[in-house]
């Protein structure tokens, strides 16, 4: 098959392996946290203290009073928001005493502690979310009307462009989730609220956690680069 630049070019070019790389890598970090929180979710925590409960200490000893916890459905759904300063613990973590679900309120509150900081990767994610959602909105519209208007090379520079503003905000979520399960496992450890064998259960389900960052801003860089790779051939 010979490099065409007609629509069929989007359905049989080889580049399409570099998707498919990225679907698999994502695909295997989202199993892996998936069974490792399985594993610690059996594993009771010394204390018997749920993950609301700790999330309320490591706050409180932050000397952060002006967050509310407060249960969300789902699994794994965990978060917290700056805007509001909420953080929202799920089904699995709310009411649970498993290490797992102390070390992923812990997780949670090391973002709270982080926006109490002024930690600067979490706020140039915050402010970029607004430019992030819009470019991600239109990049693949833009590039589409570019191949339908005789491949308009400049059309599909600016779509490429505001695609990889999908690329900048994984890269810059890298560094703001590890630091907070970092944040988060110093805390664990040094509250002794986790014994060291609960530690290592609760460091194992923040690893596998990150790893799915990981994988998200790879598979964008492997976007990226088939679009740079399929379009760029005309130049």
């Amino acid at each position: 098959m010979g490099y065409g630049y007609g629509l069929g070019a989007f359905y049989y070019d080889w580049t399409y392996i570099l998707v498919i790389i990225g679907l698999v890598i994502t695909m295997i970090a989202s199993s892996k946290v998936k069974t490792t929180y399985a594993k610690f979710q059996k594993v009771r925590n010394h204390s018997g203290i749920t993950g609301a409960q700790a999330a309320d200490m490591i706050l409180r000893g932050a000397g952060i009073y002006d967050v509310s916890i407060e249960h969300i459905s789902g699994n794994l759904t965990d978060n917290y928001d700056p805007r509001s300063r909420v953080l929202h613990l799920s089904d699995s973590t709310y009411q649970s005493t498993s290490v797992a679900a102390i070390g992923v309120a812990a997780h949670e509150c090391g973002h709270a502690i982080q926006h109490a900081n002024g930690y600067v990767p979490l706020k140039v994610r915050g402010s970029i979310v607004p430019v992030v959602s819009f470019g991600s909105a239109l990049s693949w519209p833009i590039i589409l009307v570019g191949v339908l208007l005789s491949f308009n090379q400049t059309l599909i520079t600016v779509g490429i462009i505001l695609f990889s503003l999908t690329v900048l905000f994984h890269l810059v979520t890298l560094p703001v989730e590890f630091d907070a399960s970092g944040r988060a496992l110093k805390i664990l450890g040094d509250s002794h609220m986790l014994y060291e064998d609960e530690l290592y259960g609760a460091r194992k389900v923040l690893s596998a956690a990150a790893m799915t960052y990981v994988a998200a801003a790879a598979a964008s860089l492997l976007q990226l680069l088939r679009l740079v790779l399929l379009f760029g051939r005309r130049r």
